[in-house]
Order: structure tokens, then C-alpha cells, then sequence
């Protein structure tokens, strides 16, 4: 399967990792894509770190355990850094999206000389600017979605907006907020 996407989330409890590899996932089948989206965590309980997983084809996919070698990894909390091996495995073809805000001398010293793509973003600056409050994933979605390619930009909009209507019907004055959330990322990643 040559043409399948394989994306390693790490996360902290309650930072919506796994949310959002779930929302990509069905953004992803939305576009006609076969995909699988899981998370793996010990005790479940805020603040512990957690992996979550996404695999994107256009060919069915047969493949059922985790991803030891993604193409893409998402580090949601960049604490995860330095006890956490974010690059294990990762193919030095694809890249790694970091939540931060440490210096490119930081970073390249932290993932031991990961050959590979380094993008940045700030996602607590974005998600407090348009939430109000700190909600890293929805800036880490767009930001893998912009890195990845997986999809266009404006497939990804049009998917969140209708993901977003049927999730917080219930607290529609939310829905704005995070659609400019998802706007900002995109155009705020950086590669280092």
C-alpha cells in the first residue's frame, strides 16, 4: 500500500489528540478515503500521555495494529520532547509537527538529529486567541492537514464546519471559534 498515510499522535490526556485524529479520520473518509483512527493509552486520566493513530488510503486498508513507522507524527504538548521518543521511526521522508514555541536549536537538539521536515506552531496562542481557552487540537488538525497534504484546505473547512454544527449543536456559539481556529493554523505552521 504505497499510497496509504500513516500519522503518530502524542498527546496528553484531555489536550484532544485523540479527538482530533478521529476528526481527521472522518474529515479524511469524507473525501473519499479509507482510513482507521485509534488511540492506545495505559490509565486513563488527564495529563498522562497518550498516542493516538491515523491511516489514510484510497485503497482499502488491511493493516490492524499500531504505526511503528509513520510518515507524519503530531506532538500535541512539546513536554512529551524530552521524555517521550517522538521520532522513533519516523520516516526521514515525511515530517514531524510540533505545539510550540522553542527555538529551532531546541528542537533539532531534542529529536537527536531527526533528518526529516520540523514544522512548528504556536496552538495554545491560536486557540486562546479564537476559543478563548486552550484547546490544542483543533490548530494541530489543520496544521497536519497543511503539512500532510492529505486533503485540500478547503476540503478540510468545508468537512470541519459540518463536523462542527453536528458536535456543538448543543453550544453553537463554538462553532466559530473554532473554524477560525482552523483558518489561523493553516496559515500559521511553519517549517524550521
Amino acid at each position: 500500500m504505497d499510497n496509504m498515510i500513516e500519522i503518530r499522535w502524542h498527546g496528553r490526556g484531555g489536550q484532544g489528540a485523540k479527538t482530533a485524529s478521529l476528526l481527521l479520520a472522518d474529515a479524511a473518509f469524507n473525501t473519499g478515503k479509507y482510513i482507521q483512527g485509534f488511540p492506545e493509552y495505559g490509565p486513563e486520566r488527564m495529563g498522562a500521555p497518550l498516542t493516538a493513530y491515523n491511516r489514510i488510503s484510497s485503497s482499502p486498508i488491511s493493516i490492524h495494529s499500531n504505526i511503528y513507522e509513520p510518515d507524519y507524527v503530531v506532538v500535541v504538548d512539546d513536554t512529551l520532547l524530552e521524555s517521550v521518543a517522538v521520532t522513533d521511526g519516523l520516516k526521514e521522508t515525511g515530517a514531524i509537527v510540533i505545539n510550540t514555541t522553542k527555538s529551532a536549536d531546541y528542537l533539532k537538539n531534542v529529536l537527536k538529529g531527526y533528518q526529516g521536515g520540523i514544522y512548528t506552531i504556536d496552538a495554545r496562542k491560536i486557540s486562546m486567541e479564537t476559543l478563548g481557552k486552550y484547546f490544542p487540537n483543533t490548530p494541530m488538525l489543520a496544521a497536519i492537514v497543511k503539512v500532510s497534504k492529505i486533503m485540500s484546505e478547503e476540503a478540510l473547512l468545508e468537512d470541519m464546519k459540518s463536523s462542527f454544527k453536528h458536535k456543538f449543536a448543543k453550544k453553537p456559539e463554538v462553532i466559530e471559534g473554532n473554524m477560525k481556529a482552523l483558518e489561523m493554523a493553516l496559515k500559521e505552521v511553519k517549517k524550521i
